[in-house]
Parts: structure tokens; C-alpha cells; sequence
């Protein structure tokens, strides 16, 4: 369980009267990413102004931290500056052959898209999943794959309507028949519990600024040894080499073993600091707390537009769901300029509302929404 009142007053939005709902977008730092960050910055201005070796200790220090929440070891992690280059990494690294096949669906983010389409020169060939009543089941992935098909690209939640891909079952079969399943988790890590080992996720990649609430420009992937093997490296850098500080002069290129051979150079050490002091919280909280106290909140939400007979995208199906609702008002237009004049913030996406809590939210916030739909109603009838 989530006991709110511990985290709430890490949110300085709230002391203004703010209900923000709308982490699937971007979240709000709380007061310890803040202080980390002015730490750092102070330091790096007044103290350790050429502080370079010593962030290394800080670049392991967050590593180690989403090793614990991805179940996975260091080694496999790379800090990339956003979810688009990381899958770049894997998209631009297999040796493809005209006539292979990627498959995707058509409710994904474009981050997981273009980087496939883009492959497109070498004769690699795109398929999309249309969802059946906004979900993607896993019988219809099965029925897609042929036997060129060699990546399976999928976000584990879908940033339409907050529908949870069954990553267990699907790495599964993607591992039992010898394709590479690539992760998109920018709408789950921080909000979900993830474990590469137990969902056969061979490659990852995220960005932070969303459910891990740290700041924008900050990301990572993970791959697994095997992955990595297979992967020529389309760019490098001065640090994607062994021992990059003692062999500056020698201009071998031998990559590092690890994951950090897709770190090419200077670092977002601000966003990194950032990075690790949102996850202190999280990991705080723990992953599954945090999980079922933002299910909570969505069955809560749901209930209520049940009751006023509202029409949401969103499954109603714990298992298929994670933290976001999408509801179609009435006037969109309306709804939103009610929830503005009453700071309450979500997002709008296609003819949708959505809505996307978090583990410091509460139900009276959601109360607040609703208040705000009843009117627009109201308005709507009179």
C-alpha cells in the first residue's frame, strides 16, 4: 500500500491548488530531483568545476538503480538522451537483408515507428497490427508473424489508452521462434513492474521524463549479451571504446564489452543526477505499490464514468491496464477549459480525454475531475 501523505509533500504543484494528471505526458520533479540537481550545479560551478571522472560514481550509482527496476545488471544498461536514438541503436545495428519484416501496430508512439520505417533503403518491409477494440492480442501478433519477420517492436503500454501488453507471453514466443522483441517502456518503467529476464525483452529503451519523473533528455536502453553480439555499432565515440582515459592516444577501436559502448560521449550528468534521485523515491515506494495504487485510482476513475454512462477506449480489465484512461466527452473543447480554469491537467489525444495518475495522486484529485465533467454535462444539457 501507498501511504500518499509520505510522497505529497514532495510536489510543490500541489501547495497550489494544482491536480496534475497527466504523468503519461510529462511529470512534475519533485523536491529531491530538484535539490540533487541544484547540488550539482553549484558544485560543478563553485567546487568540482572539472568533475568528469568523478561522475563515473554517479553514472553507476543510477545504473544500479535501474538495474533494480529493470531485474537486469548493470553491464546492460546504456544512458541514451531519448527513446528514438535508443531504438535507433537496434534498428541501425542488425545487418538486414532485403525482404525482412519488422511488425508493429498501429496505435504505437511514433518513437517506435520511424526508426523501422527508416529501414525501408535496405528492403526491409513494415507490418501493422490493427488492434482489436483498442487492444493488440497476443493471438493476432501470432497470426501476423511470417517467416521473414525478424523484430517485434511494441510499446509494453499504449500511450493511446493505457493498454498493458502481455510482455511474459509474448517473449515467449518471440524467443521460441527465434525473433528479436524490442520494448518500448516510456509509458510503464517507474508505473509498472518490469523484468526483462522473465518477459525475454532482448532490447529496451526509454525515456525518463514521464512515470521515472526526472528531467527531459535522459534515457536508457538495455540488451541483452546475445543482442549485443549481433549488433554492429553504427555510431561510436570517444568513450565507446575499453579504458577510454588511458588510451586516448593509441585510437583502437576496440568497444567496450558492456552496454556502455553505446554511450559515444559526454553524458546529461544533470539529467543522470535527476534520473537517480526520482528513482531513490520510486524504488522507495516499490514498483508493485506504486502499480496497484495507480490501478486503483484508473478502477476508481472508470467506476465513475460508468456511472454517468461516458465512453472511454481504455480496458476495463485489470490485467490489461496500467495508468492511463481515455474517455470521450461530449465537447472536448469545453471539458478542457473547465479542467484549465480549475488546474486540473490531463491531456487531450485524438477525440480523448486522458488521464494518467500517479502513486502521489489521490481519489479526491480524481473527485476533482469529475466535478469538472459534471459540469461540462451539465453545461452540455442547459
Amino acid at each position: 500500500m501507498i501511504n500518499t501523505e509520505n510522497y505529497r509533500p514532495l510536489f510543490s504543484h500541489i501547495t497550489d491548488n494544482c491536480t496534475y494528471l497527466n504523468h503519461a505526458a510529462i511529470s512534475p520533479l519533485s523536491q529531491n530531483v530538484i535539490e540533487k540537481i541544484q547540488q550539482y550545479l553549484h558544485n560543478r560551478s563553485v567546487k568540482s568545476i572539472d568533475n568528469f571522472e568523478k561522475m563515473e560514481e554517479h553514472f553507476i550509482q543510477t545504473k544500479q538503480k535501474l538495474a533494480r527496476l529493470l531485474g537486469t545488471d548493470t553491464e546492460r544498461i546504456a544512458f541514451v538522451d531519448n527513446t528514438s536514438n535508443g531504438l535507433n541503436i537496434l534498428a541501425n545495428g542488425l545487418q538486414w537483408k532485403s525482404g525482412d519484416r519488422v511488425l508493429l501496430n498501429s496505435m504505437e508512439f511514433p518513437s517506435n515507428v520511424y526508426p523501422f520505417l527508416n529501414l525501408k533503403r535496405h528492403g526491409v518491409e513494415v507490418d501493422f497490427i490493427e488492434p482489436d477494440n483498442h487492444t493488440i492480442p497476443l493471438e493476432k501478433i501470432i497470426t501476423a508473424v511470417t517467416p521473414q519477420t525478424r523484430v517485434i517492436s511494441i510499446s509494453h503500454v499504449q500511450y493511446l489508452n493505457g493498454f498493458l501488453t502481455d510482455l511474459e507471453a509474448l517473449g515467449s514466443f518471440c524467443r521460441e521462434n527465434g525473433i528479436i522483441l524490442s520494448v518500448d517502456v516510456i509509458q510503464s518503467a517507474g508505473a509498472v513492474p518490469i523484468d526483462v529476464d522473465t518477459m525475454k525483452i532482448d532490447f529496451l529503451a526509454s525515456g525518463s521524463h514521464k512515470w521515472l519523473m526526472a528531467p527531459e533528455g535522459i534515457g536508457f536502453v538495455y540488451v541483452t549479451e546475445e543482442l549485443q553480439n549481433k549488433i554492429q555499432q553504427a555510431y561510436v565515440g570517444w568513450t565507446s571504446v575499453s579504458n577510454f582515459f588511458e588510451r586516448m592516444r593509441d585510437f583502437k577501436l576496440e568497444l567496450d564489452p558492456t552496454a556502455r559502448r553505446y554511450e559515444n560521449g559526454v553524458l546529461n550528468s544533470a539529467g543522470i543526477i535527476g534520473l537517480g534521485a526520482s528513482l531513490d523515491t520510486l524504488l522507495d515506494a516499490g514498483i508493485e505499490n506504486i502499480h496497484e495504487h495507480i490501478l486503483d485510482l484508473t478502477d476508481y476513475l472508470i467506476a465513475l464514468l460508468d456511472e454517468r454512462g461516458i465512453e472511454y477506449i481504455t480496458p476495463g480489465d485489470r490485467t490489461e491496464r496500467s495508468g492511463i484512461v481515455s474517455f470521450k466527452p461530449a465537447d472536448t473543447g469545453a471539458l478542457i477549459g473547465i479542467m484549465n480554469a480549475r488546474k486540473v491537467h490531463t491531456a487531450v489525444r485524438g477525440d480523448c480525454v486522458r488521464v494518467s495518475p500517479h502513486f502521489y495522486n489521490t481519489e479526491e484529485e480524481i473527485d476533482k475531475l469529475l466535478v469538472c465533467v459534471d459540469e461540462c454535462m451539465h453545461e452540455a444539457k442547459t
